[in-house]
């Protein structure tokens, strides 16, 4: 029994998640405009935050563009959708994924018709994300007052620490770019990827902490991302 990722039906409910989520967002724009007439606020100055705001949302929603796309080619339109639109996002989606195809003995290198195998992706790119909406609202104040304390006692020891947490995260998604390096030059070309993206980070900061230029801040992630695509379309067929 094969299964289409983008039916009808997956469209609809996708559709629906998403009007809402949009609907609570008009919701608290209309309410905060309300009340900022209320305690007299420059409204010129709320246009300018609101459309300033909008402006900067451009770069975060090509990352998540690029995140859709991505998942889009295995894993049907709807389900990407929903996901990089509400909780997800692609660091945690696209290894959730691939993980749990590899249980199948399968791989994302065409699109999932089974339903067994849809489903548990969708399972696990859902269960696994639980923990961190259930739990944040639980602990974060324990941890704000943690980490403040921390500062306030040792600076440096508090940065070491954050820098530390960072890096331990981002280790734990390293696995899947060495997975592949026993497998030739063709395996190393996650890594190749990984090294140019991380080039043209360091190229995206030192524009910004040297040349000033400020707004590239918000469009370093996606020009990395962009960019490391296009290395990997130059390289992939140069290498294989």
């Amino acid at each position: 029994m094969n299964f289409n990722p983008n039916s009808s039906f997956l469209f609809v409910l996708a559709a629906l998640v998403i009007l809402f989520v949009i609907a609570q967002s008009v919701f608290f724009l209309v309410r905060g405009l309300r009340r900022a007439k209320e305690i007299g606020m420059d409204m010129k100055q709320i246009r300018k935050i609101i459309v300033s705001t909008a402006v900067f949302t451009i770069a975060p929603a090509v990352s998540i563009l690029l995140g859709v796309v991505t998942l889009s080619k295995f894993l049907g339109l709807p389900l990407p959708w929903v996901r990089l639109s509400v909780v997800g996002a692609i660091t945690y989606e696209l290894p959730a994924a691939t993980s749990t195809a590899t249980v199948f003995g399968l791989s994302l290198a065409e699109t999932i018709t089974d339903p067994k195998v849809f489903s548990a992706i969708a399972w696990v790119m859902t269960l696994g994300i639980m923990p961190s909406i259930i739990l944040v609202p639980l602990l974060i104040r324990k941890i704000q007052k943690g980490l403040v304390s921390m500062k306030n006692k040792d600076s440096r020891w508090s940065d070491i620490f954050s820098t530390a947490l960072f890096l331990g995260m981002i280790s734990a998604f390293l696995g899947m770019v060495f997975s592949d390096i026993r497998n030739g030059l063709a395996g190393w070309i996650p890594i190749f990827v990984l090294l140019f993206s991380s080039l043209l980070m360091g190229i995206c900061g030192l524009c910004v902490k040297k040349f000033r230029m400020k707004w590239l801040e918000n469009y370093a992630l996606p020009v990395s991302m962009l960019g490391a695509m296009a290395f990997a379309c130059v390289i992939t067929p140069w290498i294989i």
